[in-house]
């Protein structure tokens, strides 16, 4: 077994973290990450309404607190390449409010990841000051908080 596979599994946080192995990709990792949580989210939404999908990313974005933690110790990086969790939990925050069409689902994954990547203020404060898993999860939940609202203005820019 590969290394970095052997290390994932040492722990259900690193699993988590490294967002069950796409965080492992050699290039890109947060968009692999991003990637496979848009495939994933058919199957995480459909059966709970909107009220519980929200608690349940709620529950989510703790975890991932605890893990990205425990996982940027582990690595000696607090905010390692790898660990996604903070990536998947904001692109299912991201498309619970976009239109549920394919193509508006990509427009909203595509801006979530350039706000990912940019990170314009304070996605970029959020970045740098905050350390630990907090500050992990907190700056792509401020770049969902982005993509949101450039994707509320295409929308209205769009629809008749």
């Amino acid at each position: 077994m590969h290394p970095t596979a052997r290390f994932m599994l040492s722990h259900p946080a690193h699993f988590i973290s490294l967002g069950f192995g796409s965080g492992l990709s050699p290039w890109a990792p947060g968009t692999m990450g991003t990637l496979l949580a848009w495939l994933l989210y058919p199957l995480i939404r459909t059966p709970l309404s909107e009220f519980v999908f929200l608690a349940l990313l709620a529950s989510l974005f703790a975890a991932g607190i605890l893990a990205a933690e425990r996982t940027g110790r582990a690595l000696g990086v607090p905010d390692h390449g790898g660990i996604v969790w903070d990536e998947m939990v904001a692109t299912w925050l991201v498309l619970v409010f976009a239109p549920k069409t394919l193509l508006w689902q990509a427009v909203a994954v595509a801006l979530f990841r350039f706000f990912d990547i940019v990170k314009p203020p304070p996605v970029r404060w959020a970045d740098r000051a905050l350390k630990g898993g907090f500050g992990v999860m907190l700056d792509d939940l401020i770049a969902a908080g982005y993509t949101l609202l450039a994707l509320a203005v295409l929308v209205a820019a769009f629809r008749p």
